[in-house]
């Protein structure tokens, strides 16, 4: 797909300069992005919000693409990126705004909600359920070791990211096996092409490294297409991945940052949209059902069947239908 109509800018927000991609104009919508993409991940949906009479802008998530990429670990935290988001919309001469997340990006929109409702006026959010506060854990423990624990003498995915250079050397080894193999990887796809039986959960056996758990397609699924796949090597080949990962390497101060919040609600009108074969991030049967309790504003859930992680960019139209569907009722 070609960049028809999507307008390119850079706005300073929060101390860095992030790069943002908008089409249309009305009520302002906001899309964030995972790892490891980009902006581009919401193409289909950015022409299908913008036709629905809404201004919808698509950012690079701080050290992505076109976006400031800080050398400090410590400056991706959840505090950053839900800093960001507030300093686009306000960057953008907007006083409120939906926000829209996928992967990363869907704790980022959720978290932003949750703290700033007075500027998030509703939140949809891809792949990843809300995941309410738990308060700071005990001296000693930390989120890493809960998921050491629950990864039972495996690797997890998450824990493999946390030496900071591993997973760089890793992952820019070869950056379009990389990227391919990840795509395909939690995708439907690979279920479907019966290569996998199920979605992986993203634990493997110690010792390996995730690019030895990818698998890359002999040809790639019908959904990304040569043009899509290059751009996403090119940016990723011009910024690493160490930005994105840095925000895995932030994960064990979530708990502190979110304790002011424990036992407050998501009140606005909310949106979940999930595919039945995810499973990298937590999609599971048993946070779908622990959603509407902490999410009183939650309109729907919608689970595509067959679809895997890579939902916007899977189930184009569906997702653009849904959000658009969402954003009308609003």
């Amino acid at each position: 797909m070609g960049d028809e109509g999507f307008e390119h800018g850079q706005v300073d927000a929060n101390g860095i300069s992030i790069h943002t991609v908008s089409v249309g104009t009305g009520p302002l919508v906001l899309f964030c992005h995972g790892f490891p993409e980009s902006w581009y991940s919401w193409r289909h949906q950015l022409p299908a919000v913008a036709a629905a009479g809404f201004r919808a802008v698509a950012i690079d998530m701080r050290g992505y693409g076109q976006t400031s990429k800080p050398a400090a670990v410590g400056a991706y935290t959840m505090n950053h990126l839900v800093g960001d988001v507030v300093g686009v919309v306000a960057a953008l001469g907007e006083r409120d705004a939906v926000v829209v997340g996928h992967d990363w990006g869907a704790p980022v929109a959720w978290y932003a909600a949750l703290m700033r409702p007075d500027v998030f006026r509703a939140v949809a959010a891809l792949s990843v359920p809300y995941i309410p506060p738990i308060g700071g854990l005990p001296e000693g423990l930390t989120i890493n070791d809960l998921m050491r624990a629950n990864a039972a003498g495996r690797d997890y995915y998450r824990l493999y990211f946390q030496e900071p250079g591993v997973a760089e050397a890793d992952l820019e080894a070869d950056i379009a096996r990389s990227v391919s193999g990840f795509i395909y990887t939690i995708s439907g796809d690979i279920v479907a092409d019966g290569v996998h039986e199920r979605g992986w959960d993203g634990h493997f056996p110690l010792g390996e490294t995730v690019t030895q758990q990818l698998v890359v397609p002999e040809r790639l699924p019908s959904w990304l297409s040569e043009d899509d796949l290059a751009f996403y090597v090119s940016e990723l080949s011009r910024s690493g991945f160490r930005g994105g990962l840095n925000w895995y390497r932030n994960i064990d101060a979530l708990p502190a940052i979110l304790a002011p919040f424990v036992g407050a609600t998501i009140d606005q009108p909310a949106l979940y949209l999930g595919g039945e074969l995810d499973m990298i991030a937590g999609n599971t049967p048993e946070a779908l059902a622990a959603l509407p309790a902490s999410v009183p504003g939650l309109r729907r859930t919608q689970i595509f069947p067959g679809a895997g992680h890579w939902l916007q960019q899977e189930r184009p139209d569906e997702v653009s239908a849904a959000l658009v569907e969402f954003l009308r009722e609003l």
